[in-house]
């Protein structure tokens, strides 16, 4: 896996590509803006990391620019500003996820690594499908046969997840890490009460159930139609 690294401080720089190096990435290196954005377009790599605070521009005005660019490389910001409001700027301005300062390079392994199989499992056109459901990841939309259904970010971010994973058990861990992050006690029922929500939108109504629970490992989003009628479980 390729990654470019647009960060001005040398220590982190170098701490970072000497990690991710280890763990089996390529890593080029831009210390600004300017540099990054020259960089980027070019189609060589598999993620972007940025730092937020950039000498020559801000590191979400950079997104924005490579955005408008017509360059869609997934992008995590790896920031000392942890802050939530610098957090959800990040994420509404186009990155895929967001790190604060300090960090376990694990993570940031995992979290790299989650990122890229994410973006592998949409098609081109960006429409996921699921039986007669149908997100939309560009128009942020979500249908299931001839109805809108309207979703909250929580709920709609939580239907992606599944989605890009149907067919796969995604674990109640997996959910909170994704869609939540840092911003929830492990302990909470948040997932549980998502879950509820979203199987109500987008199954209660409809005959065809496509929202499973599998009992001590997490949910599971796919349609059983076929399955059911030959009478296979």
């Amino acid at each position: 896996m390729k990654v470019l690294y647009v960060e001005d401080n040398e220590v982190a720089r170098q701490y970072v590509q000497a990690g991710l190096s280890r763990s089996g990435f390529s890593v080029d290196l831009a210390a600004t803006g300017s540099e990054g954005f020259e960089r980027a377009p070019s189609g060589a790599y598999d993620v972007l990391i940025l730092d937020v605070m950039l000498p020559d521009c801000e590191g979400t005005d950079l997104l924005l620019r490579l955005r408008r660019a017509g360059v869609e490389t997934p992008v995590l910001f790896l920031s000392g500003r942890g802050e939530v409001e610098a957090r959800v700027r990040g994420l509404e301005v186009g990155a895929d996820d967001y790190l604060p300062k300090p960090f376990a390079l694990s993570e940031l392994v995992a979290r790299l690594r989650a990122i890229v199989r994410r973006r592998q499992n949409v098609p081109a056109n960006g429409v996921l499908s699921v039986g007669d459901l149908v997100l939309d990841l560009g128009a942020r939309k979500v249908r299931r046969g001839d109805r809108d259904i309207d979703l909250p970010p929580k709920q709609f971010a939580l239907l992606e997840l599944l989605m890009r994973n149907a067919g796969c058990v995604v674990s109640r861990s997996t959910i909170l890490e994704t869609v939540w992050g840092d911003d929830i006690d492990l302990r909470s029922n948040a997932v549980n009460v998502q879950i509820s929500y979203l199987r109500q939108r987008i199954d209660r109504d409809f005959e065809a159930k496509l929202l499973h629970t599998k009992p001590g490992f997490g949910y599971v989003i796919e349609d059983r139609t076929r399955r059911e009628a030959l009478g296979v479980r």
